[in-house]
């Protein structure tokens, strides 16, 4: 298992142990990970010799989801912040200092939406080393209102294990499910050219699994019907992702 993956997984484990109950909403660890390195990946600010990305992020959460991690942000601000170092080792990525996370309540955000906030800063000491983003860039919201929400104050149901069959192998879904597109960050790597980077996510909602499109160029066809919202999958759904064909498996 890489370094990052490692890292992943410890974030993953975090929603089912300590903070299960934290993040009984919509916003998941795991989900935060992810967005922050897309918005590492977004905000690249090129030199002569290297591209230096953002080493401070904000996330923003709504005043219900901060109140749920407000024990615990301590260490899930340094697990996020070793899941950034390493995503940015992996891709060649520059920063000017290690990464940090912290997170802020916004009352305007609802229940399961969250949003970021990246910033390029110089380090005290040096202010003229590499190129300056700004005091702050712009705050990217993100929301998961298309899973389907579970009450709070009941137990999670048991969900069935699930597996995606491609190119003739069977990849097993962890306990956070899997995101598919041609990014070798995605747990399900696929590499039709007609796929998108962060094509679609297969994940655990309730009792069940289910998959939503991320915003792909080509969109995703269950059955050979589009998917425009999150949708509910059954043992021998084939899934389609641009010229890219998963079939989905219980058990």
């Amino acid at each position: 298992m890489s370094v990052l993956k490692s890292i992943e997984s410890r974030i993953a484990g975090l929603v089912e142990g300590t903070f299960s109950r934290a993040f009984r909403s919509e916003v998941r660890p795991v989900e935060i990970a992810r967005r922050l390195a897309r918005e590492m990946e977004e905000h690249k600010t090129v030199s002569v010799s290297r591209t230096y990305v953002p080493n401070e992020y904000t996330v923003w959460l709504s005043a219900q989801d901060r109140r749920r991690v407000a024990g615990y942000e301590q260490a899930l601000r340094g697990e996020l912040a070793g899941y950034l170092l390493e995503h940015a080792r992996r891709e060649r990525l520059a920063l000017l200092t290690s990464p940090a996370v912290s997170f802020a309540t916004d009352e305007q955000l609802g229940l399961g939406e969250f949003g970021i906030q990246a910033r390029l800063v110089h380090p005290d000491e040096d202010p003229a080393s590499a190129p300056r983003q700004g005091e702050g860039g712009r705050t990217m919201v993100y929301s998961a209102a298309g899973r389907l929400r579970e009450p709070l104050s009941e137990p999670m149901s048991p969900r069935p294990a699930a597996a995606l069959l491609v190119d003739g192998r069977r990849v097993a879904l962890g306990p956070e499910g899997a995101v598919l597109g041609r990014s070798r960050e995605c747990d399900v790597v696929l590499g039709d050219q007609n796929v998108s980077r962060r094509h679609a996510e297969v994940r655990p909602s309730g009792g069940s699994w289910v998959i939503a499109d991320l915003g792909s160029t080509n969109g995703v066809r269950v059955n050979g019907r589009p998917v425009s919202t999150a949708q509910s999958l059954q043992p021998g759904d084939a899934i389609e992702l641009g010229g890219a064909r998963v079939l989905f498996e219980l058990g």
